[in-house]
Formats: C-alpha cells, structure tokens, sequence
C-alpha cells in the first residue's frame, strides 16, 4: 500500500499529492473549500483514473494537524486490493433505508471486505441508512465512515463523488480482495446523568415527546441559559437512547441536528424510536482524550506488513468540549497505531462504526476509527 497526503491550501495549485496513479483519493473540507475553483473537476483532471470520495466538515485532519483553512487529500495505492465507488441522492431522509439498500446491493460481492459510506448530514437518516446497508451486504463486511458536516452551523452539507459534488448524496467505497485486513474501533467518553425518561411520542429522527412532556421544553430546562443557543449547545449535552431491556451500557448517544419551537420537538440524526429510555449525557476533557485513545487501542493493531491506513471520524460535538485541546484526541489515537500509518478523517454531524453489539451503527460524540492494511 502507498499513502501520500498533503493539506491544498492554495486555490491556484494543482491538488494533486503523490502521483497519478492512487486508487483512491480521499478529500475532506468545508463546503466553501470543496465547492470552489472547480475542485472535483480539478481532482478528476489530476486522477484520472482513481475514486475520488469526500465530504465538507466540522474540520479535518492528517495526523495530529487540524484544520479549518485547507482541504486534507488523501492518495492511496493498493498492491493486491481493489476499490469501487457508487453514489446515490437522497430526495429526503425518509428515503435513507433505500437509498442503504441500493448502494449494498450495487458494492455487493464475495470479495468485499469494508464499505466506507460518507453521507450528507442534514438530510439523511444515519440509522435507517446504515439498516439498508447491512440488509444487502454480508455480516462480515465492515461499515464505516460519517456524516459530513457545516461546522457547528448546522446547514448545507455537501458529499464529493467523482467529479460532482452536492448536497442530499450518499457516497460508498467499497474495499475488495482477500489481502486486505480491516479492523475498526469505536468509544465515546461520555456519562450519562440526570434522571432516565421513556420516549412517548417520535417519529423518525424527531423527537417530540419525553415522559408524556413535550422533548424541548425539558430539555430546555436542563440547559437553562443556554437553550437561547440551541441546536448547537446541545452539542455539550446529547442523549444516550436505548431499547427497553438493553443495558445502559450499550446505549447510543444521539445529537440534536435542529428544534422546531412551534412543536417543541428535536431532529436527531438518527432514530429516537418510540418506547426507548433516554437520558442526558455530559463529559470532561480528560473523558472524552482517554475516549479517543480506547478506540484507538480496540483496533489491537499489532504488527502489520507495511504501512497501513486509519480513517477516523469524530463528532463536532467533542471539538466543541475540547476546544484547544483537541489535538490531544488525535495524538492520543496515534499513539495507539502500528508504526507507518496514516491517520486521516474529520469532524462530522454522525460516525459510523462498530457499537457494542459488535455491528456498525449511527453514533454520534464518538471517535470512530477504521485501519486498513495488505498482508
């Protein structure tokens, strides 16, 4: 395997890292970055014969360096594996379940090993598209990759396939042969508080009611001042939701993506279904670092052959809490990695990784990662 990376912040330079001859081209930025001067023509032109995948952002990274102000391109070269993209669009987030299907069905085969899915964050569900997906691909297919994200503000988000971009798509790599070796990770570092509440009335990805109470007016109380900030305070505090007889320690923690005052209800990125306990979440600095190094070392990397790639993807969210600090998430990830690899992702609106039921799920304030390697 190959890897060469660079940040293009030059609007006039040619965006090429590496050579031409990458299989895959991964480029991670704000809208603004991505939608301008012609950049997915511009890296079309420069690789012409490689996948080209990307998403806007909440921030990206190569290494321990984060950015706002340039786009992280990643050029990868497989020796003994091969990658091919489908791409979908999304008329709304009802349609997030088969628009999944279509895109399992089309990277469907015996020698598909992961599928990285990147998807527009505003206008998807990530829980029904993520159920789509894995009722067309096989158990042992690993899933893994994000919502894009617009920063902490909560608009438009755009998705690269090839040489388009824009909003409402969903983008899937699928990574095939049997030298490659996947292995993914995922933890939070967050703790639940307060009391726990049944969900009484939802619908999809809104959440309307809690204990029979309307879901914003009590969620506004716990924030008090500064429920005058939402949807993005409640990046400080999301919910962990579970179904009835699931541990609490199994739980999956969802953000609010938008309020509606008029029905005081809450969109989350994912399903809050109907019956589910939910409790409000909170965490500290050193939390949510020593989260970010467990799922670094749930990969077990070991020795590998060669250099090896890691895609992670955390929540807007944890840079939020942490700040200036958020380097320190990053370092302590790459301190857990094999000698050699890449790290590589950004900041998202939803991760999608492995959960405690062992299979891919929408998570959201997590730090999901995924390394990819060629025996």
């Amino acid at each position: 395997m190959r890897i060469n990376t660079g940040i293009w912040n030059d609007l006039e330079a040619n965006p090429m890292v590496g050579d031409a001859s990458a299989d895959l081209v991964l480029a991670f930025g704000t809208r603004e970055q991505l939608c301008s001067r012609g950049l997915a023509d511009r890296l079309q032109s420069a690789y012409p014969q490689s996948v080209i995948c990307g998403c806007s952002t909440a921030g990206q990274f190569i290494g321990a360096d984060l950015t706002d102000e340039g786009v992280a391109l990643t050029a990868i070269g497989f020796d003994r594996s091969r990658v091919s993209m489908t791409a979908r669009r999304m008329a709304s987030a009802h349609h997030s379940d088969e628009v999944g299907r279509k895109i399992g069905a089309t990277l469907r085969s015996s020698d598909l090993r992961a599928v990285l899915v990147l998807s527009d964050g505003t206008a998807c569900n990530g829980s029904a598209l993520v159920e789509g997906l894995s009722q067309e691909l096989d158990p042992g297919v690993t899933i893994f990759g994000g919502l894009a994200a617009d920063g902490a503000d909560f608009g438009e988000t755009v998705v690269l396939s090839g040489g388009l971009i824009g909003p409402g798509v969903v983008a899937a790599v699928g990574f095939y042969g049997d030298a490659l070796s996947i292995r993914t990770g995922s933890q939070g570092g967050w703790e639940q508080f307060g009391p726990e509440r049944t969900i009484t009335a939802s619908e999809g990805t809104v959440l309307h009611r809690l204990d029979d109470e309307p879901a914003l007016d009590l969620y506004s109380r716990y924030l008090g001042d500064r429920a005058a900030e939402l949807p993005g305070s409640a990046l400080l505090f999301p919910l962990a939701v579970r179904a009835p007889g699931v541990d609490a320690s199994r739980a999956v923690v969802r953000t609010i993506l938008g309020v509606d005052q008029e029905t005081s209800s809450m969109t989350f990125a994912g399903n809050v279904p109907i019956g589910w306990k939910a409790q409000l979440m909170r965490a500290s600095f050193d939390a949510l670092i020593d989260g970010a190094e467990d799922a670094g070392l749930s990969l077990d990397g070991g020795a590998v052959d060669g250099p090896g790639l890691c895609v992670g993807v955390s929540c807007v969210g944890r840079r939020l809490v942490l700040g200036q600090r958020t380097d320190e998430e990053l370092d302590a990830v790459i301190d857990t990695l094999p000698a050699d690899s890449v790290f590589t992702g950004f900041y998202s609106y939803g991760e999608l990784g492995i959960g405690q039921s062992g299979e891919c799920e929408l998570h959201n304030q997590t730090m999901t990662v995924t390394l990819i390697t060629e025996r």
